[in-house]
């Protein structure tokens, strides 16, 4: 049984995995941790986490960025094993983490979903064949129109990948309405789009000479990448120091 301190236990995300940990078998929350000091009593729910004095496997992270360093000192101190799924960290924040994982495990990765991290292993493939053979790349993003920032971390590391791959040959382009000129072959545009209740929508876009594919992931529901947060629980528990991701996850699966 992998025991887990849940670290904002009950925000959105926090509460869905509290729902889908408890149809787990091999997963219990033993303890949750959230500025709002209430919970459904389920588990104990401390206002900071070091009152927390219930031993775990492995810490669930849905906070918000002014809560990680603070639980970065906390991993390191217990060594404790991290899945850190709070996004909008500082640069100063994720060399904090990259300084952490040198004492404990730390899994990090811009999108949860088992998903969209098998679409990027695809990509890099799809790119190193696609790209030479004259086809140009754009990336669709679509999300909610609550979400302030754009394009979203999940496209960037789409596009990172396929740049990576290529040897950093692309430009990324957000808007093209400032110029009027013909795209250029260097160009990986990505273009961003709010509206309405939209959990997650990713689509590269491969657009050739008389053809054009393209590779997707849709997101109908927070509860994938609870999911996936529970999926790298069980794969880091126990692992030794480092800096994971869930390409670790995947490949682990295979």
């Amino acid at each position: 049984m992998i025991k887990v301190i849940l670290h904002g236990c009950n925000g959105k995300m926090g509460q869905m995995v509290t729902e889908l940990c408890s149809q787990e078998e091999d997963v219990k929350i033993v303890a949750g941790i959230d500025a709002v000091h209430h919970g459904a009593g389920e588990y104990p729910v401390y206002r900071d986490i070091f009152y927390c004095n219930i031993a775990a496997d492995v810490v669930i992270d849905f906070s918000n960025a002014a809560a990680v360093d603070r639980l970065l000192d906390y991993c390191v101190e217990k060594k404790v094993p991290c899945v850190l799924c709070t996004t909008g960290l500082a640069e100063e924040q994720l060399d904090r983490v990259r300084e952490a994982s040198k004492k404990t495990a730390l899994l990090r990765s811009a999108n949860m979903t088992l998903g969209v991290n098998l679409l990027m292993k695809v990509l890099k493939e799809a790119v190193a064949a696609l790209a030479p053979a004259g086809f140009d790349v754009e990336i669709v993003e679509k999300h909610h129109n609550q979400k302030v920032d754009a394009p979203s971390g999940t496209a960037i590391a789409l596009a990172d990948v396929m740049n990576e791959e290529m040897g950093g040959a692309y430009e990324y382009v957000y808007d093209r309405s400032w110029v009027r000129q013909k795209r250029d072959k260097k160009e990986l545009g990505i273009s961003a789009v709010r509206g309405g209740t939209i959990v997650g929508d990713h689509d590269v876009i491969f657009a050739g000479a008389d053809e054009v594919i393209t590779f997707s992931h849709r997101a109908y529901s927070k509860g994938v990448f609870a999911k996936g947060a529970i999926q790298a629980a069980k794969f880091i528990a126990g692992k030794p120091a480092g800096l994971y991701t869930m390409s670790d996850v995947i490949e682990n699966r295979e």
